[in-house]
């Protein structure tokens, strides 16, 4: 008999995955109502495997006090919020689903990109409230982007940026990239050239970003950066909000050092009303667009994701290597 801690949504769980394969004398214990360690030691202490949602946090503290822990897996893609190096120490597994989503939030980018250019929110605000040939007469003399007349530098160069780029090509666009090591092959297959982030940011009409986040990727798009790119240009989020330093966004923004930004994911999360970036001045307001951190978040997503998760967990249960191992064991 094993036993399985579920920190992650019990109606996702009950949705996306398939528990037909899981012994009937498994224990699942849903924990996603459980707010602090104890609680969770408490309910759980004993489990052998951690089903966590990406942004929950896995604590040194919770890992050193389940005595029975093989195997932490994140339901999603990130897993910054889960104690690698505690995890390691203990030679407990820890594992992701890299590349599960990466053309469903390849889409989601490419959305925001197009909501921006076409000024999607605020047309559709004028429409709603009676001022359609306003809309498209101020829109027409102000000019409208077409990605294909665009040159895009996406930052990183992971699967995600790859699936962005892969779908931005047919659009006719100039894509360039920036990552801490040259893809070569890459460059040959999607011709995207490459060039430091600085230059990067110099010379793109939007900057789009495809980070883990890390100590050295913290903050990284801040106002020396921004300072550097386009007044026209646009930056567009889908990977992690901490990438990001959100009062220099707001600076940037309300300057009119770039243009606007599309953004499915802020810092911290769950965002709250005095978040910097909800409160631009009303004519700022238009700058920014927002979606609920659901680019990767699709069915089909979801499906290959809780796939993987069990699969691993039974792999581990009977002593067998998962895959998506992020911790170096």
């Amino acid at each position: 008999m094993a036993k399985a801690l579920i920190l992650t949504s019990k109606k996702r769980v009950e949705k996306f995955s398939d528990l037909t394969n899981i012994p009937k004398d498994w224990d699942l214990i849903f924990g996603e109502e459980l707010t602090s360690d104890d609680a969770i030691l408490y309910a759980g202490g004993d489990a052998d495997f951690i089903f966590a949602d990406a942004v929950r946090e896995v604590s040194k503290n919770l890992i050193d006090n389940m005595s029975n822990l093989k195997l932490i897996h994140s339901e999603g893609v990130g897993y910054n919020k889960i104690d690698l190096d505690a995890a390691k120490e203990k030679g407990i597994y820890v594992c992701n689903n890299t590349a599960a989503n990466s053309g469903a939030v390849a889409e989601h980018t490419i959305l925001l990109m197009l909501g921006l250019q076409r000024r999607l929110l605020e047309g559709d605000q004028m429409v709603r409230s009676g001022q359609q040939i306003q809309a498209k007469g101020s829109f027409i003399l102000e000019g409208i982007s077409e990605l294909g007349a665009c040159h895009i530098g996406l930052v990183g160069m992971g699967s995600i940026a790859f699936e962005t780029a892969k779908r931005l090509k047919p659009f006719g666009s100039k894509l360039s990239y920036f990552s801490r090591t040259r893809k070569i092959q890459t460059e040959k297959e999607l011709g995207l050239s490459y060039l430091p982030l600085e230059e990067l940011c110099k010379t793109c009409d939007i900057i789009s970003l495809h980070l883990p986040v890390t100590p050295e990727t913290t903050g990284l798009i801040n106002q020396e950066l921004l300072t550097l790119m386009k007044p026209t240009a646009l930056l567009i989020n889908t990977a992690r909000g901490e990438l990001v330093v959100q009062e220099s966004l707001v600076t940037a923004l309300v300057n009119g050092q770039i243009a606007g930004a599309g953004l499915d994911t802020m810092n911290p999360e769950p965002v709250e009303l005095d978040n910097p970036l909800l409160n631009l001045p009303e004519d700022c307001r238009y700058k920014l667009l927002f979606t609920p951190h659901i680019a990767g978040t699709t069915k089909e997503a979801f499906e290959k994701m809780h796939k993987t998760v069990w699969s691993n967990i039974l792999a581990v249960s009977k002593g067998e290597q998962p895959i998506n191992c992020v911790n170096g064991l």
